[in-house]
């Protein structure tokens, strides 16, 4: 994982955070029960998770500190708010926001109840956009179209430094995929999840 901080200024949640943004519209109240690439979250789970990640992680960005940066994301499971379709798009503008600015990559901050540098705490996030996003528009029916820039720094992210396997994480082992797979394939497949993967399976 590269987390050299001449790189980290070039990095802009917004792209990974107006997929989320998009695919809202294009979701059933329906579907909110159905399956997802998550094996413990339906999509009002995943929804759910998404608003408590943006929340959280904008105090982190800000340094504030509370039960939102200090509880651990599987702590329990997240209940979805009945106005989520109009509460998400706002929290994941804020979450934006508060990344773009300077500070919030300085010193050390806190998410999921781990301490953690700024600059990395933002490579973090950008990765559960990412991640989450090809999350549910596979769970909807929906395209996903994520910018080749949070891609690769997703992918980079995900992929254990020097050969070495990768740590115990949220995030299952990698799934084998060729070497000329799109990138977006490659970054799912690297958390554990089948880029094939469909609901029912």
């Amino acid at each position: 994982m590269d987390t050299h901080t001449e790189t980290t200024p070039t990095i802009d949640l917004e792209p990974a955070a107006r997929r989320i943004a998009g695919l809202l519209d294009g979701i059933d109240e329906q579907q909110l029960d159905d399956p997802t690439p998550c094996p413990d979250y339906a999509v009002r789970e995943l929804l759910a998770h998404v608003a408590g990640l943006s929340t959280a992680f904008c105090d982190a960005a800000r340094k504030d500190f509370g039960p939102m940066t200090d509880t651990a994301p599987d702590a329990k499971l997240p209940v979805l708010a009945d106005n989520w379709r109009e509460a998400l798009p706002p929290l994941l503008e804020e979450l934006v926001t508060a990344w773009r600015d300077p500070a919030a990559r300085q010193g050390m901050t806190r998410a999921g109840g781990v301490d953690l540098p700024g600059e990395v705490a933002l490579l973090v996030v950008l990765d559960e956009l990412v991640i989450h996003g090809w999350d549910l528009a596979r769970s909807t029916g929906q395209r996903y179209e994520a910018d080749e820039a949070s891609l690769r720094i997703a992918l980079d992210m995900l992929t254990p430094g020097d050969g070495k396997p990768r740590a115990e994480t949220i995030f299952g082992p990698p799934v084998p995929v060729p070497d000329d797979a799109p990138l977006v394939d490659r970054a799912v497949a690297m958390s554990g999840r089948r880029p094939d993967w469909q609901p029912g399976d």
